[in-house]
């Protein structure tokens, strides 16, 4: 039975930075690609009027189209604008959600986005129940889902009591982006992969998630979260997900999220022995971070996944603040051929690599003979990168995708629990972070985490004698 697509669209935190920086846009995308033509109602305590909200969207739009070089689709815009409305109110004030359920009108299958701090799903969501609103309705989270397995529990009994799970949709975004999903379907699109992904061929995976800013602006939300609970819990466990699951069954899409729960719960509970955490000089001046901040800006560590498949194959990630580039890269180094040629050693052996931004490249390392009469080769890549065009962004992308009920590139809460209890023994560290400089590829310990045959794989550097 096909879902029935809802007929409103509610935000929380309309005067919020989510909501600037990506709601906006990704309304107005769908308003102009999808033709989304429902209520459009923003609610916040910000004593604004519908006229704000409208001057607030068409800001943040005109910014979001300065980015990228676009301009303005005022025609879309309009049809945006005649939709909005707006209620303020506090959360807490059960007059609030009265005043939501006046404005929805005749809508009957609203659409709920809480961009708002975690601390107030549970407020909200216990306010659209007592007051009708969550009848047939369904509701989409952003991320941190809990801060702990124990939380994660919590939170999603607070969402049963409401919502049946298949009205949850838990975004995170980075499962929208168009790397990502090409990094899915390069895995079970093509049938010579198969024969070779697994502990047999592949000697180690590297997941490196390197940006070169740090937390300006957002000092006090950083110093709660870290980079564990940050990047390395949702977005690069989703990563290793995609890499190492089975495949899931054509035609079901809730499939997918079956097989990242087994993969999850395969995982071994990382050990805290395997992980180094680093902080950049200079994170506790910034405005909101504590002074004797212990939280990580940086993390690199080491992990094995229990199957047949990957039994005994390293996985080995690392995300930080303030590192030398901006970059997310999968390295999959493959074993070394059976010796032939004696000068082929472990680091010259083949890999592919996965260029997840800022662009999308897929590379095979290979080696090709020199020209000459003895038996030498050299390294080179085959490179297949693909050309900047504009595709959907992740948020008009899982927007567009909450609104039909569509739950394919949405997190379960199976998948939420079983990846909390992967990392929660890393939360619980002893060992003091790693002080590093700005513009290093984080603290010397670090290091240590890779294999010493095949050291961290350093993003940004240029493709090998590419073909």
């Amino acid at each position: 039975m096909t879902a029935q697509s809802s007929d409103a669209f509610v935000f929380f935190g309309a005067s919020g930075d989510l909501a600037y920086k990506k709601i906006f846009p990704a309304l107005q995308a769908l308003v102009c690609r999808s033709g989304l033509d429902v209520p459009i109602i923003g609610v916040a305590k910000s004593e604004w009027t519908r006229e704000q909200l409208i001057e607030r969207a068409r800001d943040s739009i005109a910014h979001a189209a300065q980015e990228e070089g676009t301009v303005v689709d005022e025609a879309a815009f309009a049809r945006l604008a005649t939709r909005l409305q707006y209620v303020d109110g506090d959360y807490n004030d059960a007059a609030t959600y009265t005043n939501l359920k006046a404005a929805l009108g005749a809508a009957s299958r609203p659409l709920y986005y809480l961009a708002i701090p975690p601390v107030l799903f549970k407020t909200v969501v216990e306010g659209l129940q007592k007051t009708g609103c969550a009848a047939d309705a369904r509701v989409v989270l952003e991320k941190p889902f809990g801060r702990d397995l124990v939380s994660a529990q919590e939170l999603n009994r607070t969402l049963h009591g409401v919502f049946p799970e298949r009205s949850i949709f838990r975004i995170d975004h980075y499962l929208g982006k168009e790397a990502v999903l090409n990094l899915l379907y390069f895995r079970f699109a093509n049938a010579f992969l198969e024969p070779i992904w697994n502990r047999d061929h592949i000697d180690g995976v590297q997941i490196t998630m390197a940006e070169a800013f740090g937390v300006a602006g957002r000092g006090t939300f950083y110093d709660e979260v870290g980079a564990i609970r940050d990047v390395l819990q949702n977005h690069l466990l989703q990563v290793v997900a995609l890499l190492t699951m089975e495949a899931p069954s054509a035609g079901k899409p809730a499939s997918s999220n079956e097989e990242k729960v087994r993969l999850f719960r395969a995982m071994r509970p990382i050990d805290p022995k395997d992980v180094v955490r680093g902080q950049f000089r200079g994170y506790r001046e910034i405005q909101g971070v504590a002074a004797g901040s212990d939280v990580e800006t940086f993390v690199a560590l080491r992990m094995f996944i229990d199957t047949p498949r990957w039994n005994g194959v390293p996985f080995y990630i690392r995300a930080g603040k303030e590192l030398p580039v901006t970059a997310t890269e999968v390295m999959v180094d493959l074993k070394a051929p059976r010796a032939v040629f004696d000068e082929i050693e472990p680091p010259d052996s083949n890999y592919f690599r996965f260029r997840l931004s800022p662009e999308v490249v897929i590379a095979e390392g290979a080696r090709v003979k020199t020209p000459g009469e003895t038996m030498q080769g050299e390294r080179v890549e085959l490179v297949a990168r693909h050309q900047s065009t504009r595709s959907k962004s992740p948020y008009e992308r899982l927007l567009g995708d909450a609104m039909r009920g569509d739950n394919a590139l949405f997190i379960s809460d199976e998948c939420v629990e079983a990846a909390w209890a992967v990392v929660d023994s890393a939360l619980n560290h002893a060992a003091p972070v790693r002080e590093y400089e700005p513009g290093t590829w984080g603290p010397p310990e670090a290091e240590r985490v890779a294999s010493p045959e095949e050291p961290w794989h350093n993003p940004g550097r240029e493709a090998i004698n590419p073909c």
